[in-house]
Parts: C-alpha cells; structure tokens; sequence
C-alpha cells in the first residue's frame, strides 16, 4: 500500500486538541484492561472501500473493481477464508494488525528517516539569542523530561481518555532508552530489557559530538536545573571544535546504505561501546548553532526545516541521530522543536510529553542541589576508518539533495480557530479536512490551466491517521478523507450558478460525511488495516495475492497525493513531515482556539506541486468556508506568514 505515515487525529467536536485525562492512574494491563482491537466484517469493509473509490476512479474502473469485490466476497471464496484466518489471529494475538503494520509501515521501508518517516514538532520560539540562554533552557527541559518520565516510573501518569474511553498507554514505557537499529533488509527497534535497572543517562550532541550525561544522582534523585545546567557548561567546555567528522547523517541515509555503513561502523569495538551508548540513552538534546537569518515571511518555513533534518551537513544535520526515537532541539538563537521516530511512538504521547516539558520550563520545581561532586560527561569517541568517512561523505551528499528536493511552507491562519466551529457544533477537524479537498481541487485546476489543458481540477487520494489507542496496544487507522460528498461541495464552489445556501448544506453534508468515517475510524472499523491484514495473510500463509490488491483502482486510490494530519497538543506548535509520494503533498496543522497553524511540505522535483502555492489555496479556502459559516469577517487581513 506504498509508504505510510503516521499522523496525528483529534478527539473530538468539544474535545480540546490535546488528550482528555480522567482521575485514574497508569496501571499494568492485567489492572487496567482494555479491548482487543475488533475485526470489521468482510461485507463492511468491501462496501465502504468501494464508496471510497467513487470520488478518485472513472465509471469503469469502479465497475471493474465492483466485481472483483463480488469475486472476492463469494460465500466460501478467498475473501471469506482469509477473513477466517484473520479471526483466528485475533483470538491468538494481544492485537492482530499492530505487529503487522509496525513491520510494513516502518521497519521494512528503506527511504531515509529524514523528511520522509520521522516527524517534526516545531516550538515557540524562546527567548534567548545566546549560547548562555540555550544551556539555561535546555537544563531546564531536560529536567521536565525527567519529571515526566518519574510519572511512568512511578506509575502515577494519568489515564488518557478521548471520547469517553481509556486509552492504551504503552507507548509511553517504550519511549525511552528506545532505538531504531538500521538492518539489510529490514530494521528492528531496541528496547530496555524488562526487569532490568534502565539507563541513567542522555545523550547529547554538539558541533557533531557526542556525549554520555549522567542525569540522576548517587541516591537516585534528578539533577536539579542548576545541576544540569553545570554540565552542559562542561559539555560546552569540551566541544568548542568544529571541525568534526558529521557522523549524524549517516543515519539519514537510506536505510540500506545506512544498514551497510552501520556494520561496517560497529566491527571497530570504541566505535560499537559509542553507538550502543546512543542507542541506550533515555533520549537525545542537540545543541545546535545558529543558522543564518531570513526574512520574517520565510522564518517559520526555515525553523520547521531546521526541526525537521538540521539544515544540510554543513549545518546541524550532523548534530542528529535520526534513528533515536525522542530527539530535543534547542538552537543557540532560541528555536526549539522535536523530532521524532515513529516504529516506537505515535504523535498524542509525543505531544502529551512535549506539553508537560514546557509548562515545566515557564515555572520549574525549585530543588537545592545536593552538596555531591558530578561527574565530568563522558565523551563518546568514533574511530574513522577511511572507509567510514567515505559512508559519511556518501551521506552527506544525498541528506543535501534531499534537502534542496524539499519545499516547505508554514503558516498561521488567523480567520478562525477551533473555537468559533465547536460553537456551531462542527468538528473542527472535519471542517478543516474538507477545506483541505477544497484548496486541492481548485490547485490542480490552476496547474491544468498553466500546461494549457481545459478542464476541471480533481481530488486525490487522502491520507489522515486516527489513533486505535482505545484498543489494547492499538496504533493507528487511516480516514480517508475524500469523499463523494465532499467532491460535491467543491464542485458547487466551482460552479458559479450555485448559490450561497446550496453550497452551505453540501458543506454541512461533507463535514457529516467526514466525521462518520472518523467515528469508524477511532472505533476500529476503518478499511486500510483490514485489507492490508488480508494481503499480509495471504503473503504469509503462502497464497497469491488476491487480484483486488493488483487492481488499478487499489493503485490510485493508495496513492497518497495528499498527507494530512493535525497535532493533539495544548502547546502553540505545529508537526511538519515530507510528502508520501513525489508528486504529493503533506499538510500538517494545529487548530488552536482562535487561528489554526499550517505546514505544508512538496517536493521540488515535481514540477506540479508547489508547497507555497497550495498554503495560498489553503488560506483562500478556508476564508470562503469561513463567509459559508458565517461571514465573520476571515479575510487577508487576518492572516500571518
């Protein structure tokens, strides 16, 4: 089904972005039992995945399609035993899809981490503009960290509910000291050994070195503030050159290329204890140096670029180990942000954490340090092998055009937030995903226009992630967010003869549409991971793949041209990710009470998607559903870069 990605999903229509918690406390799941992830009919799933084809495939291809359907469902035919098999895996397994999406949708793709798997979270940008300011912050989220870490250790983290139902908390125990280890074929994920005593230490990374940091005392408590501050003046002290070896971005090659430099990294022993040392630590801060200033229009766009792979290797990206799965970013000129990798985690831990860290850091617990001498960080030291700085020099060249490949647009819409929908009892998400077709459809038909083609513009293939956590070890479930009704709405919007109430209702009808297929979604009766379960069943018990999943139909309406997802964080933030496809789009944004944060990211190499061009039909769509809804004066005026 081509590469996936994981985004992140509201909770609600009067749900806030972030995660609703109740008064319940983090137990194991024997105490705290949650269901098992359900498997949806068969009948239910060829339905709905024929009604999700109406909008993106000619009258003949869905005929087409229709019937292998039928073929496939016959009584006692291929769909039926393989829907068998599947049952017979979920009565056997913890969840019968998590182990298997994991393996598909990350660990056995071979694209680079970087902009194409592991997400960014772009911070508020803080107030310092010196190395001083940076130490100071950067101790005082690192103490955040670790108090929010003491909340799993201590099994005192709340409960998260959405909607009324527990959620599966899991993920938060594999977060830290947790690793992706790059692999010929495929990667696997290192994690603490249970029952034994977890790491002590982070890592952290300056001028492209590395370093061992001690975090807790003799008697176990953290390192103050003050503490850690103290040591990341010495690890200053210790890392003034700059003339190092960029041993980061190798980890930000494919990960075949990388698998192969990465064996020949760990045959040298110093080498081995260093990358082990890495992979082990709770999580990672990157010291990174200031970068070159831009005009106040592009500055958003170059921070969510800085976030999202360093900047190229002359810049920070070697301040990275991409394959870590919690990385802190705090730059010398006070940006901050968040990257991290998706195999363990998915976005609402992330966001829950990144929440607690700054909330932290506007008023930390003062502690008085204990009167014990710390130890000096530990350098981790690399032998390079002339062999080795060629992988580094391989690396560097491809992380660099991947970077010239990527175009990036972020913004701030200031019209209206999620507050002024909730009142009209729309969802706020719902709303924001039908403009999305809206700004779609009316940018294919300007690209059309300029290679002289008359036609209309078209909607494609959408992707928008909605969390399974109400499952026991449940991850994510695709929405797909093209609709019949939605391709209704803005066709009315491009027919001049359709008048303002008639295209308010197809609106309503489309928002309605949207957020049913979420309600599915959340409760574990989507589509995409059930027909993926088929496939991956028919693979491993030695059957051909069935002909639906060689179909044309399947093809177009997998390919992701449009990757949608919105951030559940309180923090006034916004997520950034590469495109799923070359000649695709990612877009990810934060509705926040009053103005929604946008990031829109393309590929340079297709001359028919322009990041900047559809952050400008974003805006003018989101005006026109605005005047729908209301009038409420959302124009130019309001808007920020």
């Amino acid at each position: 089904m081509g590469r996936w990605r994981l985004m992140w999903r509201a909770w609600g229509r009067t749900n806030p972005p972030g995660l609703r918690s109740a008064t319940l406390h983090c137990r194991h799941a024997s105490s705290f039992p949650l269901p098992r992830q359900p498997l949806p009919s068969l009948a239910e799933t060829t339905a709905r995945y024929l009604r999700s084809l109406e909008p993106l495939v000619s009258p003949e291809e869905l005929e087409q399609t229709q019937q292998l359907l039928a073929e496939f469902g016959v009584p006692g035919g291929e769909g039926e035993r393989l829907q068998a098999r599947l049952q017979r895996r979920v009565d056997r397994m913890e969840n019968w899809i998590t182990d298997w999406w994991v393996q598909s949708a990350y660990l056995e793709s071979r694209l680079p981490l970087a902009v194409h798997s592991s997400p960014a979270v772009v911070l508020p940008k803080q107030d310092f503009n010196d190395w001083k300011g940076q130490l100071r912050f950067a101790a005082k989220l690192i103490a955040g960290v670790l108090d929010f870490k003491a909340k799993i250790d201590h099994q005192t983290l709340l409960v998260e509910y959405s909607r009324g139902y527990p959620l599966c908390m899991e993920q938060y125990s594999r977060i830290f000291a947790s690793c992706r280890l790059p692999g010929p074929k495929h990667d696997s994920v290192l994690l603490p050994p249970p029952g034994r005593r977890p790491p002590t230490y982070i890592t952290v990374v300056r001028n492209f070195q590395f370093f061992q940091l001690e975090v807790y005392n003799s008697d176990g408590t953290p390192l103050t503030v003050d503490q850690l501050h103290w040591q990341l003046q010495r690890i200053r002290a210790q890392s003034w050159k700059t003339d190092k070896e960029p041993l980061g971005v190798l980890t930000s090659d494919h990960r075949h290329t990388w698998g192969q430099a990465y064996t020949t990294l760990m045959r040298d022993k110093l080498n081995r204890e260093s990358a082990r040392a890495i992979q082990r630590s709770l999580f990672t801060v990157c010291l990174d140096a200031p970068v070159l200033k831009v005009s106040d229009a592009l500055a958003s766009s170059r921070l969510a670029a800085q976030m999202l792979h360093g900047g190229g290797s002359y810049s920070n990206s070697g301040n990275r180990w991409f394959d870590k799965t919690l990385q802190f970013i705090v730059g010398e000129d006070g940006s901050c942000g968040v990257l991290y990798e998706q195999a363990v985690a998915e976005g609402p831990p992330i966001a829950t954490i990144i929440d607690h860290v700054l909330d932290y850091c506007k008023d930390p617990v003062p502690v008085r340090a204990p009167l014990i001498p710390l130890q000096l960080p530990k350098k981790l030291y690399f032998c390079f092998t002339p062999e080795i700085k060629r992988d580094i020099e391989h690396a560097k060249q491809n992380l660099d055009i991947l970077i010239t490949d990527l175009d990036i647009s972020c913004f701030t819409y200031c019209g209206f937030g999620k507050e002024l929908l909730k009142r009209l009892r729309l969802s706020p998400d719902s709303v924001l995903q039908v403009a999305l077709q809206l700004a779609y459809y009316r940018r294919e038909k300007v690209c059309l226009m300029e290679r002289k083609i008359r036609a209309h513009g078209e909607l494609c293939a959408t992707a928008e992630s909605a969390s399974l956590r109400r499952f026991h070890r449940g991850r994510t479930e695709t929405i797909r967010s093209t609709t019949s009704a939605a391709l209704a709405f803005v066709r009315a919007m491009a027919d001049d003869d359709c008048q303002a109430p008639e295209r308010l209702s197809l609106l309503k009808k489309a928002v309605e549409v949207h957020s049913t297929l979420t309600e599915q979604a959340l409760a574990g009766q989507g589509i995409d991971r059930h027909l993926l379960g088929m496939k991956l069943e028919a693979i491993a018990d030695g059957f051909r793949v069935p002909e639906l999943f060689m179909d044309t139909s399947y093809a177009v309406a997998s390919h992701w041209k449009l990757s949608t997802g919105q951030v559940a964080a309180r923090t006034d933030c916004v997520m950034c990710y590469g495109p799923l496809v070359p000649d695709g789009y990612a877009v990810c944004y934060n509705p926040l009470p009053t103005h929604v944060n946008f990031a829109v990211t393309a590929f340079n190499c297709c001359q028919e998607t322009n990041a900047e061009h559809l952050a400008g039909s974003i805006q003018k769509a989101l005006d026109d559903v605005g005047a729908l809804l209301g009038n409420w004066g959302v124009g130019s005026d309001q808007r920020q870069p």
